[in-house]
């Protein structure tokens, strides 16, 4: 999508009868249920752009709405911003990935800031955002964009060639995936020549990256005026599977150099409102290298953790700091310290292992265990396991909370591996 698109189509014109003073409206990019009831808390006028098909719900739950799909450009697409500005929207809060450039090229127009867009753009391509970062002196792996399998055929070879690697060794793997989707969707690890005839000419084109050897870890970074707020840091278990929040002490104690690495890539991308959610590796020397960065709702249920070891809403969070009229006082307010938690709050995303379930079976010691809070796991209809797409397919959610890190760092790992589904 390009800014020119949204540029006002010459049929549709504003009418000097409009009312000079309109109510100050948020637009609500996307559909979330805990985003819409963050801003009825706040006592914030909105209104809901979200997928078509969620009128009904809408309607009978007296939600603003208009429905829109997000994933096709047409002549009428400005239509949008001049509804939305007719209703007197002056900020879109984009609340999942294919809402972010949406809610740059409304922003753009509400604010008079084409540059808006462009950055938004950068939030949504994983090759441009790395291109950037390398430009800003951010430590990144390996990349490169990939348009054939022959391309990844030799991105493979050149980069265990500059391993050293000899005929007979064992590959190291890279990493392919699509250049905008959310986090894991698409992702493969590749470390064979054979394993690339797995891609198709669907998965075209894609990002291509060396394999980091550290500790992957993800920031939460609440952002207003081009400064950080609060800043969340979660700690993997493994991606896709398990995490918890705050991070332990091990990493904790690497805050000051996060929160650094945070500012760089704040101003690199500049980045002036809302919320980011940045990956990062740390190296065995220490250092830090920049894995991507996504300017949503983070997934793993990271708000909801957020809000269980420290006490705010993160939805709400977002919503404040998306807007430039939210003031310094209203923020100190909102947020605690960082560091004043004493609970840690975990998850655990449930995979069946698999391809058919008869039953579900929870252990008598789990929910007996003080860490356990709940789950939602459910048997999926006739029984039948859907095929995955990334880590997003899990059928269900335990959620644990408690004071020692290690003890949930323990139950995490020990529950990752338990048959649930039989």
């Amino acid at each position: 999508m390009k800014l020119d698109e949204l540029d006002l189509d010459s049929s549709v014109q504003e009418t000097e009868d409009r009312p000079k003073t309109k109510p100050y409206l948020t637009a609500l990019i996307g559909w979330s249920i805990p985003a819409i009831e963050a801003a009825h808390r706040l006592n914030r006028p909105f209104v809901v752009v979200g997928p078509i098909g969620f009128e009904e719900y809408a309607e009978k739950h007296d939600i603003a709405f208009i429905g829109w799909d997000f994933n096709r450009m047409n002549d009428s697409s400005d239509r949008l911003y001049l509804q939305l500005k007719d209703m007197g929207v002056e900020l879109a809060v984009p609340l999942y990935e294919e809402c972010v450039e949406w809610a740059g090229a409304l922003n753009a127009r509400f604010r008079e800031e084409p540059r808006l867009f462009n950055r938004s753009l950068l939030l949504r391509d994983k090759g441009l955002m790395k291109r950037k970062a390398q430009i800003a002196g951010i430590k990144v792996g390996v990349f490169e964009e990939a348009r054939s399998t022959e391309d990844v055929k030799r991105f493979l070879k050149r980069v265990n060639d500059a391993l050293l690697k000899m005929d007979g060794d064992y590959y190291e793997p890279i990493h392919v995936k699509p250049l905008d989707k959310a986090g894991s969707v698409g992702h493969l690890a590749i470390d064979r020549l054979e394993d690339v005839a797995k891609l198709t000419e669907e998965d075209f084109p894609l990002l291509m990256e060396s394999h980091l050897d550290g500790q992957e870890f993800s920031c939460e970074a609440f952002v207003h005026k081009g400064k950080i707020q609060f800043l969340n840091i979660t700690e993997y278990i493994r991606l896709g599977y398990s995490n918890f929040v705050p991070a332990s002490a091990s990493l904790e104690e690497k805050r000051p150099l996060i929160h650094k690495a945070i500012e760089q890539l704040i101003e690199a991308f500049e980045i002036e409102y809302g919320v980011i959610h940045p990956e990062y590796f740390i190296m065995p020397d220490g250092t830090l290298h920049f894995g991507e960065v996504a300017a949503r709702v983070p997934g793993g249920h990271i708000f909801d953790l957020i809000e269980k070891a420290h006490g705010f809403n993160a939805y709400e969070a977002q919503i404040l700091c998306s807007d430039p009229n939210t003031t310094e006082e209203e923020l100190a307010q909102f947020f605690p310290s960082p560091t004043d938690s004493s609970e840690y709050a975990g998850c655990l995303m449930v995979h069946p292992h698999v391809d058919y379930v008869e039953e579900l079976t929870v252990p008598e010691e789990l929910e007996q265990h003080p860490y356990f809070e709940k789950h939602d796991m459910f048997t999926p209809p006739q029984g039948k396991v859907a095929q995955t797409d990334g880590f997003g397919n899990h059928y269900g959610t335990i959620f644990f909370k408690g004071e020692d890190p290690e003890e949930m760092r323990n139950l995490l790992k020990m529950y990752e591996e338990y048959n649930f589904f039989r």
